[in-house]
């Protein structure tokens, strides 16, 4: 069976600056938590606060350039390429240049706040 998702719920999102998030499937969207799959928009000068997650994230940036910081390299992920950051790894990611980024992230078990466990800000 095929199943339309018609349209994406806006998700609130964490850093100092707002960020859009869309889910388009999830725990909030679909009520899915298998996978989620949200579009992100975040502005230039957005960071938001490390997390340490219980779940696999695969990002695709589709404009701008996405940083994202662990605790060993410092990566600047530029429009048409991707990026894993795997369960249990700390990382901290954020658009400092001046047009931000559009990302795609699968997030493998779906988002959740209560397994992000993001740094006390």
């Amino acid at each position: 069976m095929a199943r339309l998702v018609p349209t994406p719920a806006l998700v609130k999102a964490a850093g100092n600056k707002p960020k859009i998030i869309e889910e388009y499937f999830g725990r909030v969207n679909t009520a899915t938590d298998a996978v989620s799959v949200a579009r992100m928009t975040s502005p230039g000068g957005w960071v938001e606060p490390g997390q340490k997650p219980e779940f696999d994230e695969y990002t695709l940036v589709l404009a701008g350039m996405l940083k994202v910081e662990t605790e060993g390299e410092t990566l600047e992920v530029r429009a048409g390429q991707g990026v894993v950051a795997e369960a249990g790894c700390w990382v901290r990611y954020s658009s400092p240049e001046s047009e931000g980024a559009v990302y795609v992230a699968v997030c493998l078990p779906a988002f959740s706040p209560d397994t992000v466990h993001r740094d006390d800000s």
